[in-house]
């Protein structure tokens, strides 16, 4: 498994998990916790379909120490937990940089971005980052 290809898989959990994201109610009261609104059946059937290919392909891999992070975040996403889908995601980004700087792998100039692209769109999901909730008119 490349970098190019493990970001590919990233991509795509970030990818479910926006979509997933953008359905969600803007605002959740805490006595009234979302545990109806999880993902479609099908979405956790792709999401699912992307960690066992993930898994499969970093057998032998500086990356295999990610499924881990990747199967927590599948647990997460199954039952509709965003944050616990989200964070598992954001360690495995720093732990590719980490190797990066270790130089037990090769990241280039795209998958540097693509890496930033990543994180800003996981972070944009994130509870409490929408600005325009914060001070509504």
């Amino acid at each position: 498994m490349s970098t190019a290809e493990l970001l590919v898989i990233i991509g795509g959990l970030t990818s479910l998990i926006k979509t997933y994201a953008a359905k969600l109610p803007a605002v959740v009261h805490l006595n009234a916790v979302p545990s109806g609104v999880k993902p479609s059946p099908e979405t956790v059937d792709h999401y699912e379909t992307i960690v066992s290919r993930a898994r499969s392909q970093s057998a032998g891999t500086p990356f295999k120490g990610l499924n881990e992070s990747f199967v927590t975040s599948l647990e997460a996403f199954e039952i509709g937990h965003l944050l616990g889908a989200i964070q598992p995601l954001l360690s495995a980004l720093d732990h590719v940089e980490r190797m990066q700087s270790e130089k037990e792998i090769e990241v280039g100039r795209v998958d540097e971005q693509r890496i930033r692209e990543y994180r800003a769109a996981l972070r944009k999901v994130l509870p409490g980052n929408r600005p325009e909730l914060d001070n509504p008119t």
